[in-house]
């Protein structure tokens, strides 16, 4: 058994590896037709696409983890989540850690189940991301999974997401003080602390945040108010939050910066290769290339 909580060993790999988290938000839509008709099917081209990625940025070390968005499997189907799984294992088996997109957040025995069913079976993973707003009881099922017995299974609990609309709700001011986000954020806090006896040598909490790279304003101040807690840091890229945001986020505790489609879809920036797509000549060692020479960009870009 590994007594060291999956957090910390995301810590250290972002570390050694750099801060990169490669997001495999897989559309078949990204894929040319010419190797999903090679694959047979889209599902079984998004499992080849992602397996390709996958091994190249491994081999690497140019990342530290993988976050699997579940809806992208979801719309397609059963096929779809069969994928999905396969992928999580594919993750797993390269030692890096494997982040599960799932948002998940409901009341009592439905979180339960909810934790039962992505962090044992078909759906293992090593963290996931869990959406406190319904309150603060929904989390508590899934820290069940958190000791060195259970697998020490973590969560990235959303704090100040990278969406437009994170105002409506987590920039809230509440009645006794503060904005809605520092409850979660103290929260969160608080539960690294009940686990500190168990994990007496970790350097962060059990569960981390997630803190979007496009609010200029949150980053200095919830980087230096939550200074144990490990970030989950989306927005850089495709959506507009830049490397120097970012690197403001990962002082401290640290973080992993997660990128999706500028690696996913590198190829398609490359004029060569969308030539050689259209033509249906495009193969998976050429996406694989493609992809592995964006991440090291984006891992020289965070670490510069």
């Amino acid at each position: 058994m590994n007594n060291k909580h999956k957090m910390q060993l995301l810590q250290e790999l972002a570390a050694k590896n750099g801060p990169l988290c490669v997001g495999l938000d897989t559309d078949p839509s990204y894929i040319p037709e010419n190797i999903i008709k090679e694959c047979g099917s889209g599902p079984q081209a998004v499992l080849a696409y992602n397996k390709a990625i996958i091994d190249r940025v491994a081999a690497d070390k140019s990342a530290c983890c993988f976050k699997v968005q579940i809806a992208y499997y979801e719309a397609m189907g059963l096929e779809g989540l069969k994928v999905y799984a396969q992928t999580l294992k594919l993750v797993r088996d390269t030692g890096l850690i494997a982040i599960s997109d799932i948002k998940r957040g409901d009341i009592g025995a439905t979180s339960k189940a909810y934790a039962r069913a992505h962090f044992t079976g078909d759906f293992e993973t090593d963290i996931i991301t869990i959406n406190p707003y319904m309150g603060f009881d929904t989390l508590q099922p899934f820290t069940e999974y958190s000791s060195p017995e259970k697998g020490g299974k973590g969560a990235f609990v959303l704090l100040c997401t990278s969406n437009p609309g994170m105002t409506d709700i987590e920039h809230q001011e509440l009645k006794a003080g503060g904005l809605l986000l520092e409850r979660v954020g103290d929260e969160i806090a608080r539960i690294g602390g009940d686990f500190a006896s168990q994990y007496p040598d970790q350097t962060c909490g059990i569960f981390g945040a997630v803190v979007g790279a496009t609010q200029v304003a949150d980053a200095r101040y919830l980087r230096d108010k939550y200074k144990n807690t490990f970030f989950l840091i989306p927005g850089y890229g495709a959506q507009g939050g830049d490397a120097e945001i970012c690197k403001t986020l990962l002082e401290r505790a640290g973080g992993t910066v997660n990128s999706s489609r500028g690696i996913l879809c590198a190829w398609k920036k490359d004029a060569a290769l969308a030539e050689k797509a259209a033509a249906g000549a495009l193969t998976m060692d050429d996406i694989a290339d493609a992809a592995a020479k964006a991440a090291i960009d984006s891992k020289v870009d965070l670490t510069k």
